[in-house]
């Protein structure tokens, strides 16, 4: 077999099973993929022992007829992701040089179910940027172009966006805080899903804002995202917010039926100014799921306006708390002090050093946000905002509404640079996320059709808490209609 490496998780799966293909023979294709795109910026660790030898122990383990659904699949890791003995660095100078001693659960359990780590991901720093245009190791680029211009993969998963959407791994894990999944999915053309707050481990995934947090897989399809979904999943002691619940065979789940599904269409998702291609994209998804023999019903989610500035007083609050341990005293950078320097000047300079601009921006809202005379008016009513906005989804799906369909995206993949320095612009990014993690509730992204000038658009489907499996069937039928098959022209 030829091109190895732009196969999805379940064909690869099915043809390792036959014997068509090993292992070492998918990971090797994936490794050449990655050794001739470093124009795309995406991989930033390499790890081609680790991955040949997980490889050899797939096959061996293949052969004994004890293979699990991700055994032997070459993914990439969001850096994000604490990965034992390899560089995690969230894409930050602060982080240069660590080492984690231990593994992150996430991908302890990819590599329980037989994974290949083919390296470390690009994304922005902590997992702040809408962009990937924050990180220490440069900008990732899209692979899909226009007019030779440079397109930004979104973020902050960007790094895993373009090493999917440009073959160089069957999948990739990714984390989303406000839209960072979905987002860069979008931007790419491949699906990926941000699952119910708690049904993935936070436990060694670097933190960002602990309440909004959650990993999820970023793949080619929705056969491939519910595969690896159920393998990343499981209840994990060592994290208090970890769902003790069983995880389901979302594959199993994955029928296509959705006749007399409830699906919402939100007024408050149509905005001023939204692009006519957007309009016209949500417009035609609404028919696909019709004509699948869902019921398509007006439902209001009136809060919906006061989502992004509460969560961009939430998100950089918890960013403030969780980053102040780096201090350059026990690991990571450290800035070099002058004579008479004490401890003060050493957080202070290793601080400036280490974080970037966003991040500082970020640290800095969130530490105002919480001082004593700013707490009340903006934090706490903050979070009082973010109840009403759970509420809102509880009193539609009380209704009987199974899904919420929106776009993803106020936009296609928007010129790298071209928002970089209006940071306002680029929060607008996560106008159609930020609810479902404020809420807390699972959503996915699903490449749906093409702009004007080709490039791929996504749509949202919202989903009831802890129903991931009806979301992804939702989405199956969806994807299984648009019937997006576009690929990248490759030019690196």
């Amino acid at each position: 077999m030829s091109d190895l490496n732009k196969l999805g998780l379940a064909d690869a799966r099915d043809a390792l099973r036959k014997g068509d293909v090993t292992s070492v023979e998918l990971t090797q294709a994936c490794l050449t993929a990655i050794e001739g795109a470093g124009a795309l910026n995406a991989f930033v660790h390499h790890t081609p022992e680790i991955a040949h030898a997980q490889a050899a122990a797939a096959d061996a383990r293949i052969k004994t007829g004890d293979a699990p659904a991700m055994c032997g699949l070459p993914v990439g890791i969001k850096d994000l992701f604490c990965t034992k003995g390899v560089p995690s660095q969230a894409g930050s100078r602060i982080l240069e040089g660590f080492l984690p001693e231990y593994e992150s659960t996430i991908t302890q359990n990819l590599f329980d179910s037989g994974a290949v780590m083919l390296g470390k991901l690009n994304m922005d720093e902590f997992a702040m940027g809408s962009s990937n245009e924050t990180s220490v190791y440069g900008n990732a680029i899209n692979p899909w172009k226009v007019d030779d211009r440079d397109l930004t993969p979104g973020g902050s998963s960007g790094g895993s966006a373009s090493a999917v959407a440009a073959d160089l791994c069957l999948a990739a894990t990714g984390t989303d805080t406000g839209g960072s999944i979905r987002q860069p999915a979008a931007f790419t053309g491949i699906t990926g899903i941000k699952p119910t707050y708690g049904r993935c481990s936070r436990w060694g995934t670097i933190a960002f804002a602990s309440s909004l947090d959650q990993a999820g897989p970023m793949t080619k399809s929705v056969r491939d995202a519910a595969i690896m979904l159920e393998a990343m999943c499981s209840h994990d002691p060592k994290d208090s917010t970890s769902a003790n619940l069983p995880v389901p065979n979302f594959e199993a789940m994955l029928s296509g039926d959705i006749k007399g599904k409830k699906i919402g269409i939100p007024k408050e998702y149509r905005m001023d100014g939204m692009p006519e291609e957007i309009e016209t994209l949500w417009a035609n998804g609404t028919a696909m799921l019709r004509d699948a023999g869902a019921e398509i019903i007006d439902i209001s989610l009136p809060h919906t306006k006061y989502a992004l500035p509460a969560y961009y007083v939430i998100a950089p609050a918890e960013a403030s708390s969780n980053l102040a341990r780096y201090d350059g005293v026990r690991y990571g950078h450290r800035a070099k002090l002058e004579e008479g320097d004490g401890i003060t000047e050493m957080y202070e300079k290793t601080r400036a050093e280490g974080f970037g601009a966003e991040v500082q921006r970020r640290v800095m809202i969130g530490t105002y946000v919480l001082s004593a005379g700013f707490y009340d008016a903006y934090y706490n009513r903050a979070r009082k905002v973010r109840t009403l906005i759970k509420k809102d989804f509880e009193d539609v799906f009380a209704q009987g509404v199974d899904a919420i369909l929106t776009p993803a995206t106020p936009s296609a993949a928007f010129g790298l640079g071209e928002a970089s320095d209006d940071p306002v612009a680029m929060y607008l990014n996560d106008i159609f996320t930020v609810t479902v993690n404020m809420a807390g509730l699972p959503g996915i992204a699903v490449p749906a059709g093409v702009d004007a000038q080709g490039l791929p658009l996504g749509l949202q489907l919202i989903g009831r808490p802890w129903e991931e499996g009806d979301l992804l069937n939702t989405a199956y039928a969806l994807e299984s209609r648009a019937g997006f098959v576009a690929k990248p022209k490759k030019w690196w």
